[in-house]
């Protein structure tokens, strides 16, 4: 164990920075101190007692301390993340981060940096806030057994959906409550869209699979089109509708991945994740399903997960991503046959290629089909979907056979 003091550097003192702050000062075994915090406006009214010469708003005040050994980076602009991330990793600084966009979007240069410089980038808190999914998947699933990845990544469209189904709220209702709360922006587009699942996904695919998939190439939609309708359809199918992301191999050499609204019955165990919370199934070829659960997104729950990877700083600990020197990794494929349900009023929805329609219901107000169509197609037609009229929601086929709880 390396008994040396971790003097750290913190870039950003928001929600999360301030839970940082906090959590480091109980952890008295994690022998940590920030020293140095660098933040936009020195004089913003904060709910902590961190005094002025800790604070900074010159981020080189931080990477030129020569007693800081310890860089964590939460800051909420992805393009300073990117810029505080790449310096210090070239001065051999190790960093903990957990800004998901910055890592989804740059993670091969990243993982690159980090074996030129020798040095070591921890992002546990970018996926999942206090579920420890990354260093799982990197050291419990180290091998290439695993089938499936899949759960409900985002806590403020949870929470969202929650109030819709367990509540009798309408969206828009629910949607304002989260904002007041503080589980969603004011402008919700980044959760409600899909796209912090999204970036989840593409990190969690890395250290399952060993395979990076850029986020522009992932078939994404969220839940901002829900309406009543669908809603009601749901809930008298007795199911709920969740936003699920999920990267499944679909056979030896090949996998896909996605980021749908879905129909969860009762039987599935992220049924009964509810509210902020997180739940993730990961689906081995020998051990079947194990369920990780916890809260994913605030101040405290995501600082414990910062705190959880600088104790592993302490251990001298850093990803090997040893799954991506496999001899051989599965190739992604967007050839892969979904069962989808498609509401629309007045879009013409004849351009998607249906392989087959098994279901179909006109009203005055309202149409949806059910129907097999490939992913590719989905993503070719992504620009038809989202069309105000139009909700999509993924029916599950994967392991449907397996994917059910015990009697």
């Amino acid at each position: 164990m390396n008994d040396k003091k971790l003097k750290i550097g913190l870039f950003g003192l928001g929600v999360v920075g301030q839970g940082i702050w906090k959590i480091i000062a109980r952890a008295k075994n994690a022998h940590a101190e920030i020293v140095k915090i660098c933040v936009r406006d020195i004089d913003k009214p904060r709910g902590i007692d961190v005094t002025h010469d800790l604070l900074t708003t010159d981020g080189n005040d931080i990477l030129n301390d020569p007693e800081i050994n310890l860089i964590v980076e939460v800051v909420d602009n992805a393009d300073a993340s990117y810029r505080y991330v790449t310096e210090a990793l070239r001065r051999g600084i190790p960093v903990v981060s957990g800004n998901k966009a910055m890592i989804a979007r740059h993670l091969p240069e990243l993982i690159r940096l980090q074996s030129e410089h020798n040095t070591a980038l921890l992002y546990d808190a970018s996926s999942c806030g206090s579920i420890p999914v990354i260093r799982n998947l990197e050291e419990y699933y180290d091998n290439d057994l695993l089938l499936e990845v899949k759960g409900i990544l985002n806590g403020s469209t949870n929470f969202i959906l929650s109030r819709v189904f367990d509540h009798g709220e309408d969206y828009q209702h629910a949607l304002r409550k989260a904002q007041q709360l503080g589980f969603a922006e004011s402008d919700p587009s980044f959760d409600v869209g899909g796209y912090d699942a999204l970036f989840k996904l593409v990190i969690i695919t890395v250290h399952a699979l060993g395979v990076y998939v850029a986020p522009d190439h992932v078939f994404t939609y969220g839940i901002g089109n829900i309406g009543d309708f669908d809603i009601r359809y749901a809930r008298e199918k007795g199911v709920k509708i969740k936003l699920v992301a999920q990267v499944v191999k679909v056979a030896e050499e090949k996998f896909t991945m996605f980021v749908m609204p879905e129909f969860v019955s009762p039987e599935k165990y992220i049924y009964s994740v509810d509210d902020e919370y997180n739940g993730v199934v990961i689906r081995g070829e020998c051990y079947d399903r194990q369920f990780m659960f916890g809260k994913g997104a605030g101040s405290l729950p995501t600082a414990s997960s910062i705190l959880s990877d600088v104790m592993a700083r302490r251990h001298d600990y850093r990803y090997e991503y040893k799954k991506m020197h496999y001899q051989t990794l599965p190739v992604y494929t967007d050839d892969v046959e979904l069962r989808i349900y498609i509401r629309y009023r007045d879009t013409d929805i004849s351009k998607l290629p249906f392989i087959r329609v098994r279901e179909q219901y006109t009203s005055d107000d309202n149409k949806y089909l059910i129907g097999d169509i490939l992913l590719k197609d989905l993503k070719h037609n992504r620009a038809l979907l989202d069309n105000p009229d139009i909700f999509v929601a993924n029916i599950p086929l994967f392991f449907k056979d397996r994917d059910t709880l015990p009697e």
